[in-house]
């Protein structure tokens, strides 16, 4: 018998303690497990992950009620911003729902992982700005969604990570991706490697998000920065991002080609022609709804 088994004669560990979570309570869900609710004359949509008490973590009707949500937004043209959160004031999410995986099949594990898989493809396609207001803790599943978005700001309580390593995965939903392009590779390695998470103060020090804000002004900072994206443009906002986003990574040169090709999209657009009105005006533009 080894030290640690004599010491630990029942096998239990304290392996999981520094992540600050368990396995969910098992207590049903009695509302729906994702709200979409509407702000700014509809302009701004809160997509609400909705099982605080199980930390918000993702299950399989979690993630069609999200992808279903995402679809109806993305061709809901009077939404211009969407923000992302969580219910509750502990967690963001807490990524996959590991009691609902305990006795999956592998089957039903691989069926679960591809529809998984397309509510985050559906989230990293949104053409309308999307961002993740992070209430607590982001772990796996929960910090990919965050990293998914165009940016993140976060309360001060915040703590992001990467546990897949330490449960025998490696990470799938992204972060071997994004976490290299928001942090130091070294730390980014660091994280999905050891699965220790960083906390909200160090996420902002290495540039992983955007803001921090104490837990009980978090919404309405987001609501905030929100309202500040949807008073613009969204043909240009949109723009920007497509901008951005495809040329992350190109030649110099290719990059230069996708701006510019954004760029006289938006300097023939009739709110070009509003938004320079109303600045000689000085008033505020009145711009259209995104086509799409």
């Amino acid at each position: 018998m080894t030290d640690h088994q004599s010491s630990n004669p029942r096998g239990t560990t304290n392996r999981w303690a520094a992540l600050g979570f368990g396995p969910p309570s098992g207590v049903e869900d009695s509302e729906p497990a994702v709200l979409v609710d509407h702000f700014d004359d509809g302009r701004v949509a809160v997509v609400t992950l909705n099982r605080p008490h199980a930390d918000n973590a993702i299950s399989t009707e979690m993630g069609v009620l999200l992808t279903e949500a995402l679809e109806t937004i993305a061709v809901t043209s009077a939404v211009r911003v969407v923000v992302v959160t969580g219910a509750g004031d502990r967690a963001f999410s807490v990524g996959s729902d590991l009691r609902q995986r305990k006795n999956m099949s592998k089957e039903q594990w691989l069926r679960q992982r591809q529809d998984f898989d397309r509510t985050l493809y559906t989230l990293r396609q949104l053409r309308k700005p999307v961002f993740a207001a992070v209430n607590g803790i982001a772990y796996g599943g929960g910090c990919e969604i965050a990293q998914s978005t165009d940016f993140i700001i976060a309360s001060t309580n915040a703590v992001f990570g990467q546990p897949e390593a330490m449960l025998g995965l490696a990470a799938g939903g992204g972060s071997p991706v994004f976490l290299p392009r928001a942090l130091p590779p070294g730390k980014a390695l660091q994280m999905l490697m050891t699965g220790e998470p960083i906390d909200a103060a160090e996420a902002h020090r290495l540039g992983m998000v955007t803001e921090l804000h104490e837990p009980s002004g978090l919404m309405d900072a987001a609501l905030r920065v929100a309202a500040k994206i949807a008073s613009n443009s969204p043909t240009a906002v949109q723009a920007v991002k497509h901008a951005v986003r495809a040329g992350l990574g190109e030649p110099i040169e290719q990059a230069i080609a996708i701006m510019m090709e954004a760029h006289w999209r938006s300097a023939v657009h009739p709110d070009r022609v509003e938004g320079i009105g109303a600045f000689n005006d000085n008033r505020d533009p009145v711009f259209r709804d995104a086509d799409y």
